[in-house]
């Protein structure tokens, strides 16, 4: 039994994007934000492309590191597929935050399996939860400065929402003590893109 005191949030992807990385910070953030959390992550394949899940729960007298269906806060898919891979645990009242950049599988390009369009993607979360955010995470790194932060604009985006019991502040200074030193401008920088776009769509649709 999931206790619903805790805020939900689960991140997911493919291998290479960065989850697991994003899912430490996140750890780091609720524990030096005086926050509890528990969490747990699936690995897919262990060569890039595989699935990867990371689910945390943030708050007091948490016992159990997993979701249940239909109980996620947030859902934060780095790849698009993974989303709808994830659906289940999505309510009405659920957010999604969706990375529009496809990654797309082997067996795409084999002619053996099919993609479905980003749109399609879109509608079919839209079904289940209320709130559906979409934005070119990957591009907003490349104006960033590096395509290799697409993660943290995710992570910002992330914070965006306003639901995480944590301060942007502290989540910033995690990201700061955890990337090289030469990195830490395009990170700073890709966070705050990621955060003001996820609080430019909420405003709009205010």
């Amino acid at each position: 039994m999931t206790d619903k005191k805790a805020l939900e949030v689960i991140i997911c992807g493919v291998g290479g994007q960065g989850v697991v990385l994003m899912s430490e910070l996140l750890g780091t953030a609720a524990v030096k934000g005086g926050i509890g959390v528990k969490g747990s992550e699936v690995l897919g394949m262990a060569q890039r492309g595989g699935s990867v899940f990371s689910n945390l729960r943030l708050g007091d007298d948490i016992y159990s590191p997993l979701s249940t269906e239909g109980t996620c806060d947030i859902l934060l898919a780095v790849e698009p597929s993974e989303a709808i891979r994830n659906i289940q645990y999505l309510s009405r009242s659920s957010i999604v935050i969706l990375n529009t950049t496809r990654v797309l599988p082997f067996t795409v390009f084999l002619g053996k399996s099919g993609y479905p369009e980003i749109e399609t993607i879109l509608e079919k979360l839209r079904s289940v939860a209320e709130r559906v955010i979409a934005l070119d995470a990957s591009q907003i790194a490349r104006e960033a400065g590096n395509i290799q932060t697409t993660n943290v604009v995710m992570m910002g985006a992330l914070f965006g929402t306003g639901l995480l019991p944590i301060s942007v502040d502290i989540a910033k200074e995690v990201v700061r003590n955890r990337v090289p030193a030469k990195a830490i401008d395009a990170n700073l920088k890709a966070f705050d893109m990621g955060y003001e776009e996820v609080r430019k769509q909420l405003k709009a649709a205010a």
